[in-house]
């Protein structure tokens, strides 16, 4: 037997005898019938749950998967059978770490790290991973020889948008260096149990059960998913057990590469484990084994620039300035000019830098981005304006809430002392214009306003007027009044077979894409994701099929899908990856439908809590009765249009429903005359069962109950 593979038997045989015991010593003390439970996840124990299709859900489930793991341990020399004892490791991980849940919602309370990582936080991931803002997956563990070069190397990763995950004493090493840890800047810190590094496998294996329709049990199409499609790696630093070497074998089951800071002399496996001693090349050697590759912009500004700060929250103690539009006049404004007009790359201040204003003092703020273009079309630029937001939330030390005349901007103390100036927020502005519109646009230049008269005027004599000019043209812009849709494929990446099919009044389900969005982005890239869908043949107006969607989607999921209905939640619903805002479902004693947003984490009225209603909506398939949708959808008038509409809604969170009560409320007037119609929709301070929602519905006299049956 090799040194590894030795290595790897022994690490795996350490963690079954552990697992078995704690499994016996828990039932011992708890009975079989005590709940086992990560929380907050409709996958169970996730690796197991994959891996054999086993729904673990108390201790009496245990032994028999300690049997399964014990069986992955074989102690031959091939290395094909030292991974799956790797695997093992894994499953006996998952073990130990959920039994530390048994007695205890929080055992990680006193712990730096976090532990298990939630649904929600793995499908709020889904839009940034596909569209390439988050490159990759780091996991970082042990404890380096300098805790500097580690700090470096994470810090590296953060720079490139790398989504890293830290166990063990790199935890307090990256700290200690001054590193921003936290889900806000990517880099989370699980625990320092070697066990705990299972949290971070059991995100990728979640990824292929809620993005890509992996069947549970199905483990070498979990294999091949997880080694195809999420690119993830691991970095060790400092000496390795057995222990450790077994669990980096299960990594490199799951098509993870594994960089040691340590001679691995003979025991090194080209691409799948290999040696780096020195840190200088930590980040590239990485980088290479899972061929990500790094979109570079180079800014120059005294900041760092990465879609890892997107998250940061500025307190008011750390901020030098901030800019607030809901107390005094600002805005954000972007103006289709012709070439003539414009200087490229021009930077005009109207009023006082930062350096002129007083310490953690609120200031007035605008910005025009003046852009010129054969291509440049006025409907593009709320597209541009939207990504303002995202642009400078990738600075560091930068936060911006809100759009329009509505934003709010914070800049850091330490930002400022770096230098940060206006000028260099209008660099940001002018270089992602330019990088990523650039198939539209020939010229560019920023004006910032500082000065709080021009601010006023501006905003009263040009932006408000603006903005009113392209409502009204948003207002017109309905399913039947454009000449064709759009498809959109971004989330093929994880999710092979689902396509979303954007039209005017359905953005697509993340939220993240409407009609002109992808409008723009099939004029920038014409072969990109976004695709032209005709809407010439119409075989049924009611349910919004079409024979041209039919042939769009078959094409676009390579034949997954046959038919899909633009309007209906019953007959060929329109398929969900993974990263979906809400789900609509049945609620068959009101019949009516129910909706879950991805933050709520109480019960529905159905019974299943949101990441229950995702585990069978997701993944590219259809579920009749269920949809997974935009928050801006809801109010559409297009809304399940084929089962009655909007007057189906009896149900959705408090929260939600007050983000989208004013249009949704304006939409029920204006089709069904019913004013304040919020009023009669249920929330969870209302009823989290089925017959007490039914009886406030009957006491506001809500119209589903007076509809058709949609069964």
């Amino acid at each position: 037997m090799s040194a590894l593979t030795d290595l790897i038997y022994s690490g795996s045989n350490a963690v079954a005898g552990l697992t078995e015991g704690a499994v016996n010593d828990a039932i011992a003390k708890y009975g079989e019938d005590k709940k086992v439970s990560f929380g907050d996840t409709a996958y169970f124990l996730p690796t197991i749950y994959a891996a054999t299709g086993v729904k673990v859900s108390r201790l009496g489930d245990l032994p028999a998967c300690v049997g399964v793991l014990k069986s992955l341990i074989t102690n031959k020399e091939e290395l094909g059978d030292a991974l799956n004892a790797g695997l093992a490791t894994a499953v006996g991980a998952e073990i130990l770490e959920a039994l530390k849940y048994v007695d205890n919602e929080n055992p990680y309370a006193e712990d730096s790290g976090i532990g298990f990582v939630p649904d929600p936080v793995i499908r709020s991931l889904g839009v940034p991973l596909v569209t390439g803002d988050i490159p990759g997956v780091a996991v970082v563990l042990g404890k380096a020889d300098n805790g500097a070069d580690v700090a470096k190397i994470v810090k590296d990763y953060q720079n490139k948008g790398i989504m890293t995950f830290l166990v063990g004493d790199v935890i307090e090493q990256c700290a200690e260096a001054g590193v921003k840890i936290g889900l806000d800047y990517r880099l989370v810190p699980l625990g320092h149990d070697v066990t705990s590094v299972i949290h971070v496998v059991t995100v990728a294996i979640r990824a292929a059960l809620i993005f890509g329709n992996i069947k549970p049990g199905d483990l070498p199409g979990l294999l091949a998913y997880t080694k195809e499609r999420v690119p993830a790696f691991v970095n060790t630093f400092g000496a390795l057990d057995a222990v450790t070497v077994s669990a980096g074998a299960g990594a490199i089951a799951l098509g993870f590469p594994v960089v040691a800071d340590i001679d691995l002399g003979d025991m090194q496996v080209p691409g799948a484990l290999e040696s780096v001693l020195n840190h200088e090349e930590t980040v590239k050697k990485s980088l290479e084994l899972r061929n990500i590759k790094i979109k570079v912009t180079e800014i120059p500004i005294p900041v760092a620039f990465s879609s890892t700060y997107e998250g940061e929250i500025i307190r008011r103690g750390d901020m030098q300035v901030e800019f607030d539009g809901s107390r005094v006049d600002c805005f954000e404004l972007v103006c289709t000019k012709e070439a003539s007009e414009i200087e490229d790359h021009e930077f005009k201040l109207i009023g006082p830098d930062f350096d002129q204003m007083e310490v953690g003092s609120k200031q007035q703020i605008a910005y025009i981005v003046n852009v010129a273009g054969k291509n440049m079309q006025s409907d593009f630029e709320p597209v541009f304006e939207r990504k303002f937001h995202s642009y400078l939330n990738c600075i560091e030390g930068v936060m911006h809430t809100g759009q329009r005349d509505m934003i709010r901007i914070r800049i850091s103390k330490a930002t400022f002392e770096a230098g940060f100036r206006a000028k260099d927020l209008a660099e940001v502005l002018y270089c992602n214009i330019m990088n990523e519109f650039d198939a539209v646009v020939d010229k560019c230049s920023v004006t910032i306003i500082t000065d709080g008269v021009e601010c006023t005027r501006l905003r009263h004599e040009l932006a408000i007027p603006t903005y009113d000019r392209r409502d009204e043209r948003l207002e017109s812009l309905t399913d039947e009044s454009v000449p064709v849709y759009y498809s959109c494929i971004m989330c093929q990446a994880f999710s092979p077979s689902h396509v979303c099919v954007v039209t005017p009044e359905r953005l697509g389900l993340c939220g993240a894409v409407s009609w002109l969005d992808a409008k723009a982005t099939n004029q920038l890239d014409p072969e990109g994701p976004c695709q032209v869908i005709t809407k010439e043949r119409v075989i049924d107006e009611r349910l919004g099929r079409y024979e041209d969607v039919d042939e769009a989607v078959a094409k676009f999921s390579q034949g997954a899908l046959e038919h899909v209905t633009l309007y209906s939640i019953m007959e060929d619903p329109m398929t969900s990856c993974g990263c979906f805002e809400c789900i609509c479902g049945i609620e068959p004693f009101s019949n009516g439908v129910i909706i879950a947003n991805r933050e709520y984490a109480g019960m529905t009225p159905l019974g299943m809590t949101f990441p229950d209603l995702a585990s069978m909506t997701g993944g590219g398939v259809q579920t009749p009765g269920f949809m997974g949708h935009g928050k801006h959808f809801i109010s559409s008038k297009k809304f399940m249009k084929a089962e009655g509409g909007i007057e189906r809604i009896v149900w959705m969170p408090k929260d939600l429903k007050d983000q989208v009560s004013e249009r949704l409320n304006k939409t029920a007037k204006e089709l069904y005359g019913i004013d304040n119609f919020c009023d009669m929709v249920g929330d969870e301070t209302i009823a989290t069962d089925p017959e007490t929602l039914l009886a406030f519905l009957t006491e506001k006299g809500h119209p589903a109950l007076g509809m058709d049956p949609m069964m």
